[in-house]
């Protein structure tokens, strides 16, 4: 193991670039995988090189498969529905693209990092539409036909942003009008701001906004810091790590060692809290209330940790300490950091605040992504007990590189609060460690009334392929690993890895090192890997379904059959405030069904780099009829809707004035 990151970071990046990669020639199975992938060039004198040399193996998946299955008589909860990848069938032709950077001309920065993925009703037909962001060529919007299909609107709502590198993308009614508009994130690209009209089309408002920040934005986080109404917008800005030199299609390179800016605190930027002055128009106060961030930071999320009426924020930090931000009363936020989170992981690249055991209060699951490269070879065959292991604490990376005071957890974390302002850190109790984990989102898959917890997982090119996680939770007392149960795993048609590059080696790519003693056509293969996902009825049938957006590839669309296999109970409670900000974003809604109480804090987040506009959902397991529903707005009014309720269906709950 080398002494410190950046011997193994040299070390890696010389294995992407070997010539002594396995020369493999295409055999049936990966001929049909082939078939599958996109943007592939294929002749008779086309050689394969894998990345690394067991990505098209798929076999270990067998065996993983099956000692999940064998634990199924564990299970007391509802586990007997499946996921199904509809993505031919719903006519979305989105491909993410990439950078050279992530590509041919690979260097490990924080390119690998972009593609937010965020959905709204963007008409208001009662249908949810999803954008996708991509890194090269158009963001998308997809409109919802209903029956499983969509259809693309990017041209019709003008939202493509062609040109910026695009990273992330969040909705939200941020001028009150009733109707979802865009606000999405690209490095040194600027930012943009969409107003929706109503029915779907966008107008750029950027620049009366005052929102055209130009650098290295990770993800914008909606909500209300001071109860006026109107949504405030956080905006993390990850750091600097680009040069000024110009790459094809018009980026900037990254800077070699990336995962080392850190360091250097003259290349953080600085995180940005917008306060919404109406019409549009915002200004940065970020100094003003004390939110001086300057992490390496790529996402956030708002909650009311400490139940006071006012929003929080957690903000991850991809290397380092997280930070934790108490709101005082909308004047000011406080650093709480290292009171209630003595130790965070170093490497966070994910975040979900929910009530885990639905004990009335709200709990914080942050994934850990950077140290998985640290304790094992990431490159190499899997491992099967590395797949659900911390980092060896022997292994950990050295206190120079960390910058921090080292007080770090080396994996992810869930901090369970205790209803008292204290935390207490029980991933391990709970089973909440998985492998390469990115963004995660949360809801309620099986309609049992707990929240279970969906996390995009891999790290493609050069890397071995691995799963996206499912955590499907067990009634409170931990989470059961459930993605191949549940048919997440393995994906349609067995596809580990695709087609990543193609090189000409008696051409323009003749100086490449993996040209060096080969001619002709060399097609370079790397693992798939999701990064953002969302969690949604996009069907209208009354259960969760899963989209992605995948790096470098088609996106999953994986559709539930839970209302299929079992009669289910559900709840959609959608808000318009009124004195508070339209979509009711900040606000604590509890329901009580029987002897059961649910807790959900409309935070509008799902998935990494995204925000979306969409209705709460509650799981009832089977109750049948709702007793009361309790409402703590933003504006801090409390609001109680008697019951009874009926249960499925979407509510609309309308705050008093």
């Amino acid at each position: 193991m080398p002494h410190n990151f950046f011997s193994l970071l040299s070390t890696r990046v010389f294995f992407l670039l070997s010539p002594a990669i396995l020369f493999l020639a295409c055999n049936g199975k990966e001929q049909s995988l082939q078939n599958s992938a996109v943007r592939v060039t294929a002749t008779k004198e086309t050689s394969v090189v894998a990345k690394p040399n067991n990505i098209l193996d798929s076999t270990w998946l067998n065996d993983l498969q099956a000692t999940q299955l064998a634990t199924t008589d564990q299970f007391k909860v509802f586990h007997d529905f499946h996921f199904t990848d509809r993505l031919p069938e719903s006519d979305i032709r989105f491909v993410h693209g990439i950078v050279n950077d992530s590509g041919k001309e690979y260097v490990a920065n924080h390119y690998d990092h972009g593609n937010g993925i965020a959905v709204a009703d963007v008409d208001q037909d009662g249908l949810f539409d999803i954008y996708f962001t991509t890194q090269l060529g158009k963001n998308q919007l997809w409109h919802n036909l209903g029956d499983g299909k969509f259809e693309d609107w990017t041209a019709r709502a003008g939202v493509a942003i062609e040109g910026p590198i695009g990273v992330s993308a969040s909705f939200a009614d941020i001028d009150n009008d009733g109707d979802p508009d865009l606000f999405a994130t690209s490095t040194r690209g600027g930012n943009f701001f969409f107003e929706n009209d109503g029915t779907g089309v966008f107008k750029d408002v950027t620049e009366q906004s005052n929102l055209n920040y130009n650098g290295h934005s990770s993800s914008a986080t909606f909500f209300d810091f001071d109860r006026d109404g109107l949504l405030d917008i956080f905006l993390t800005n990850v750091g600097n790590f680009t040069t000024e030199e110009i790459g094809e299609g018009g980026y900037y390179r990254g800077h070699k060692a990336a995962f080392g800016r850190h360091l250097f605190p003259s290349q953080a930027e600085q995180s940005i809290l917008y306060r919404n002055l109406g019409n549009n128009r915002f200004e940065d106060v970020s100094q003003k209330v004390g939110l001086v961030d300057k992490s390496w930071s790529g996402d956030a999320h708002v909650a009311d940790l400490n139940e006071d009426g006012w929003p929080d924020l957690y903000v991850i930090n991809m290397q380092g300490h997280d930070e934790y931000y108490e709101n005082d009363g909308g004047k000011r936020f406080v650093r709480k950091s290292r009171d209630l989170f003595p130790a965070t992981p170093w490497g966070a690249m994910g975040i979900g605040i929910f009530d885990q055991n639905n004990d009335g209060h709200m709990d914080v699951l942050v994934t850990d992504m950077h140290t998985d490269m640290w304790d094992q070879d990431p490159f190499k065959e899997y491992i099967p007990e590395k797949e659900k292991a911390k980092v060896d604490p022997e292994k950990k990376m050295p206190r120079k590189y960390l910058a921090t005071d080292g007080n770090h957890i080396w994996g992810n974390a869930l901090f369970q609060n205790n209803g008292d302002g204290t935390f207490k850190e029980i991933s391990d109790e709970v089973g909440a460690e998985n492998y390469w984990p990115w963004g995660l989102s949360v809801g309620d898959l099986n309609a049992d009334g707990y929240e279970d917890v969906f996390i995009a997982s891999s790290m493609n090119l050069g890397f071995r392929y691995a799963i996206n996680s499912v955590l499907l939770n067990n009634q409170g007392t931990g989470f059961l690993d459930s993605e191949f149960i549940l048919g997440v795993e393995p994906r349609r048609k067995g596809r580990t890895a695709i087609p990543w590059f193609e090189l000409d080696c008696d051409g323009k790519d003749r100086e490449h090192e993996i040209c060096v003693g080969r001619k002709g056509l060399v097609q370079v293969w790397g693992a798939l890997g999701s990064r953002s996902s969302v969690l949604f009825d996009y069907d209208n049938d009354g259960d969760l379904d899963i989209i992605t957006n995948d790096f470098n590839s088609e996106p999953l669309v994986l559709e539930s059959d839970l209302t299929k296999q079992k009669s289910i109970r559900f709840l959609k409670v959608r808000l318009i405030g009124s004195k508070s900000n339209r979509d009711g974003l900040g606000a604590k809604v509890v329901l009580q069904a029987g002897d059961r109480q649910l807790i959900r804090f409309h935070d509008g987040k799902s998935g990494y780099l995204s925000q979306s506009s969409m209705p709460l959902y509650f799981g009832l397991d089977n109750q049948e009829v709702i007793d009361k529903i309790e409402i703590d707005w933003p504006s801090g009014k409390k609001q109680t809707v008697a019951g009874p309720i009926k249960t499925n269906q979407t509510l609309t709950i309308k705050e008093d004035d």
